[in-house]
C-alpha cells in the first residue's frame, strides 16, 4: 500500500479498524462463503423465532386499532 492510498483511508483509529475488516474480507475465499451461510441461517433463525414465538395475538381478537385498543384496554382493567 502507497502513501497516496494511506491517506485517502484516514488516519483515525476508527478508519483503520474499519479498513482492517474491509481487506480481510477482500482477501478471503472460503471464508466469504461460510460468512454468507452463517448470515442467511441467522436471518432465517430470527424470522422462524418470530413468527413462531411472537405471533400476532391482537389479530384475532379485532379487526381494527380501535377494536385491538379496547380489547387491551379491557384486559387491563377488568382482569385483575
Amino acid at each position: 500500500m502507497n502513501d497516496e492510498t494511506e491517506k485517502l483511508r484516514g488516519d483515525t483509529w476508527l478508519s483503520k479498524v474499519w479498513w482492517f475488516y474491509v481487506d480481510g474480507f477482500r482477501a478471503m475465499t472460503v471464508g466469504r462463503t461460510l460468512w454468507a451461510i452463517i448470515a442467511i441461517k441467522v436471518v432465517l433463525f430470527f424470522l422462524i423465532i418470530k413468527w413462531i414465538f411472537f405471533p400476532d395475538f391482537l389479530a384475532g381478537k379485532a379487526d381494527d386499532d380501535a377494536g385491538k385498543a379496547d380489547y387491551v384496554r379491557h384486559e387491563l382493567i377488568d382482569n385483575k
